[in-house]
C-alpha cells in the first residue's frame, strides 16, 4: 500500500515536472510571437511607402521628366525621410533610399520654353545627357528599393 502511495505520488510529482516545463516552453514561444510582431508592426509603413515608391518610379522609367513629374517621389522620399532615424534596423537602407531619391529628383530637366519653336543642336545634347543621368539615377533608386525591401523582409521572417 506504501509502494503504491509512493509510486502515485512519483509520476504526480513527474507529471506536474513535465506540465510545468511544456507551460514555460509555451509561455516563451509566446512572448517569442509577440515580440517578433511588434517587430514586425514597425516595418510595416516603410515597406507600404517603399512600395508606393517603387510603383511611382516605374510610372516614369524611360521618360525624360521635369520638376512637376517628381512630386509624389518627393512626397513619398519626404515621409522615408522622417521615419528612418525612427526604424533603427533599417536605417541604413532607408536613408540610402532617401538619398537615392534626392539624387533623382535633382536631374530634372528644365521646363521646356513654349516661345521656343527650334532648340539649338547643343541644348538638345544637353537635355539628352541630362534624361540619361535621370535614368541612371532612377535605376540607382530602384536598386536602393530592393535593397531596404530585402533586408525588411529578412528581418520578418528571422
Amino acid at each position: 500500500m506504501m509502494t503504491s502511495t509512493f509510486l502515485v505520488s512519483a509520476v504526480s510529482g513527474l507529471l506536474g515536472a513535465l506540465m510545468y516545463r511544456h507551460h514555460r516552453q509555451v509561455f516563451a514561444w509566446t512572448r517569442k510571437m509577440r515580440r517578433k510582431d511588434e517587430t514586425n508592426t514597425d516595418f510595416d509603413k516603410p515597406a507600404e511607402w517603399l512600395g508606393d515608391l517603387y510603383k511611382a518610379q516605374c510610372g516614369l522609367t524611360r521618360k525624360p521628366c521635369v520638376a512637376d513629374d517628381f512630386a509624389e517621389i518627393s512626397r513619398t522620399g519626404n515621409m522615408i525621410e522622417g521615419i528612418a532615424d525612427h526604424t533603427e534596423a533599417v536605417r541604413l537602407e532607408l536613408a540610402k533610399v532617401v538619398e537615392c531619391v534626392k539624387d533623382y529628383v535633382a536631374t530634372a530637366l528644365p521646363e521646356p520654353d513654349p516661345a521656343a519653336v527650334h532648340i539649338g543642336v547643343q541644348e538638345h545634347h544637353a537635355q539628352l545627357v541630362q534624361a540619361m543621368r535621370q535614368e541612371a539615377a532612377r535605376g540607382e533608386l530602384v536598386r536602393a528599393i530592393l535593397a531596404a525591401e530585402k533586408k525588411i523582409k529578412d528581418l520578418r521572417h528571422s
